[in-house]
Order: C-alpha cells, then sequence, then structure tokens
C-alpha cells in the first residue's frame, strides 16, 4: 500500500506492507482523511505517536471496512465508515479499533465523513461532556475558522448555547457569523478581553475551548464569569503562562487540560457513543455539517501541511485516496 512517512520532518510517500486486524480492530480501505494540527507536530517531532500506535500520521479516516477482526461481529466487510485513530491515517490502508468506527452519516461522502472525527470527538469531550456547557450559557472558542472552531459553532447552537469566536481575518469572522455564532471577535484588530466585557456586559462567559495557550491564559481568565470553565487543548503560542490566581479563586474557575489522541479505547468508545446519539441525527438532518475548506492527494500531505500552517483556511483540509 501507499503510505505517507515523517523522514526528517518532510513527508515521503513510501510502499508498505498492508497491516493486519488484531482481534479488536477491523482493516479501513481509506478513500478520504482528516489533516489535523497535531500531525503537523508530529511532522516537526514534537508529538510523537502513542506506545503501539502507526508512526504514519493521521487522526481521522473514512473509507469501507475490508477486513473485521476475529473478536468483531457488529461490523462486516464493505460497511461504509468513519473513525478516529491514533495514527496511520495518511495511507491507502488503516487499522482502526472497532469500537470508534461509526457509521458514515446518511448523506454525507467519504471526504465529508473523514472530517468529523477528530473534530467532533473533540468538541464533544471537551466542551460538553467535561465542561458540561448547558443551553443558555455563553461559549468563547479561539480559532473560530479551524475545524474545532466551525464545529464547535455548529454544536453549540444545535444545543442552544450562545457562541463568541475568535478569528484572523474579516472573512474569518464574518464565516463564523453565517455560521451561527453570536459574535466574531478579529483579535488582530481588538482586544478581545475588551470585547467580551462589552458583549456580556461586563458577565463574562461560561465555557472557554482555547488551543492557544501562552499569553492568552491570563487573558481567558479575565473573560471568565463566576463558576466559568476553561478547556485548554492545545497550546500553539506556548505552554508557559504568569497569572493571578485571586480570581481563579474568587470566581470558583474551573480549568481543565486535555489531550485525546493518548486516551484510551474506553474514554473514547464512550465518546462515540454519545456523538451517534446525540449529533449523528443532526449530520443525517442537515442540521449541521464540516465544513471543509479544501482537498489534496494524498501524494500531496506535503501542500496540505503548508496550507494548514499558513492558517488560511476555514474549516477542514482533507486527504483524498
Amino acid at each position: 500500500m501507499l503510505a505517507i512517512e515523517i523522514e526528517n520532518g518532510v513527508l515521503t510517500p513510501k510502499k508498505r506492507a498492508i497491516p493486519m486486524p488484531s482481534a479488536e480492530q477491523v482493516l479501513i480501505k481509506v478513500e478520504a482523511a482528516g489533516v489535523n494540527r497535531p500531525d503537523i507536530m508530529q511532522r516537526q517531532g514534537l508529538y510523537p505517536s502513542p506506545p503501539g500506535a502507526s508512526d504514519i500520521p493521521g487522526l481521522e479516516v473514512a473509507g469501507t471496512v475490508q477486513a473485521v477482526g476475529d473478536n468483531i461481529d457488529h461490523l462486516n466487510i464493505g460497511e461504509r465508515v468513519c473513525a478516529l485513530v491514533t495514527g496511520g491515517g495518511y495511507s491507502e490502508y488503516c487499522l482502526a479499533s472497532a469500537a470508534l468506527c461509526l457509521p458514515i452519516p446518511e448523506g454525507l461522502s467519504f471526504t465529508q465523513a473523514a472530517a468529523l472525527p477528530e473534530t467532533f470527538f473533540t468538541v464533544w469531550s471537551n466542551v460538553f461532556d467535561r465542561a458540561k456547557l448547558q443551553s443558555g450559557e455563553t461559549l468563547l472558542v479561539h480559532g473560530g475558522g479551524s475545524g474545532i472552531g466551525t464545529t464547535a459553532i455548529q454544536l453549540a447552537k444545535a444545543f442552544n448555547a450562545k457562541i463568541i469566536v475568535t478569528a484572523g481575518s474579516t472573512t474569518k469572522c464574518e464565516f463564523c457569523l453565517q455560521l451561527g455564532a453570536d459574535a466574531a471577535i478579529n483579535y488582530k484588530e481588538q482586544d478581545f478581553v475588551e470585547a467580551i466585557k462589552q458583549l456580556t456586559d461586563n458577565k463574562g462567559v461560561d465555557v472557554i475551548l482555547d488551543m492557544i495557550g501562552g499569553d492568552y491564559f491570563p487573558r481567558n481568565i479575565k473573560c471568565m464569569s463566576d463558576d466559568a470553565r476553561l478547556v485548554q487543548i492545545a497550546i500553539q503560542m506556548g505552554p508557559k503562562a504568569e497569572i493571578n490566581l485571586l480570581p481563579v479563586m474568587l470566581k470558583r474557575l474551573t480549568i481543565i487540560g486535555s489531550t485525546l489522541r493518548a486516551r484510551d479505547d474506553a474514554f473514547k468508545t464512550a465518546i462515540a457513543k454519545q456523538l451517534f446519539e446525540n449529533v449523528w441525527p443532526l449530520l443525517e438532518s442537515g442540521n449541521i455539517k464540516p465544513v471543509i475548506h479544501s482537498t489534496f492527494a494524498l501524494t500531496d500531505a506535503a501542500l496540505a501541511h503548508q496550507l494548514m500552517e499558513s492558517s488560511r483556511h476555514i474549516g477542514k483540509i482533507i486527504l483524498t485516496v
């Protein structure tokens, strides 16, 4: 099979043997795979694969089941699925835990389905399961034009929350508003802390989903209402920040750290079940849909990474096989 390997920080097409599934796995013939920030970090040597995971990048795929493990009785050869994987997505064939395979929602293509697992698992787990966003509350998402951001906007609106996003251009802000955001702040032109104060009448927001880190951390604290929750899922501006702990105490704030890739299958399986029950009907009805910016051939994975690193995209970048 053709796969994309990382050689000294460069994505390189290589031939590899087709892997065989273990008793709890399936082999998927990949039709499309999502591109995510952790893939770039892995290429840069900053985010190694967890023990036992494939060294091939790629955390989400869509395709057809080609082989099933001995203990699998709920999936059959030929079924159309999308799956969250710990690696191996940038290839013609990929192993996946059978428990983390979900049926492709009715009406969605392989390309659209490949945009679902990483962002929908991440947003559901962190915003709804861990931070417990409730109807009527306000969610702030940094990076509203990203795959995570466009997913969070739609899910928050579907469950009757208000949503404010930050983004780095007028075009991205306008897109987020059209997608359903209640307000969009261009962080290059406005101080988002002051903007949040004005938008919330100095109350602050209830939940923050942050991928930036660095000096955003103390600024996020200033944006939070009493009993608010901050979920830190990435640190694009670095892992260190200096903060005043007093408002954390006085406002009874909750700080939640999270990474998804290294969590065990039991944790991810619980998320998969919640998504199938609560979100898959919204996808099949067309109430929400993945936002896809562009697609690249598998052999052009390096160009896909260049686009993601430029931050010019809105929504997901997908590799097609």
